[in-house]
């Protein structure tokens, strides 16, 4: 399972989603509002969008198709 922590009205985040449709993964992303849980806004606050996978790692914003690309296949932590 990978996650997006993003919050409504946030351009960055929608050009997150973006570059996940690019690259055809963006049905297996869960978006998650940080705005609904106070423990996710105090953790995310102001860097969203962020990117986690099951195991664990972050790829926080800003990054690129490659950089995605590269963590959503395991490569970068």
């Amino acid at each position: 399972m990978i996650r997006l922590y993003e919050r409504p009205g946030c351009h960055l985040c929608e050009e997150a989603w973006e570059l996940l449709a690019a690259l055809g993964v963006a049905d297996a992303v869960q978006g998650v509002d940080i705005d609904g849980d106070v423990e996710l806004g105090v953790r995310y606050g102001l860097r969203i969008p962020v990117l986690e996978r099951a195991d664990g790692a972050a790829l926080e914003w800003p990054f690129d198709a490659d950089r995605l690309g590269a963590f959503l296949s395991g490569v970068e932590s």
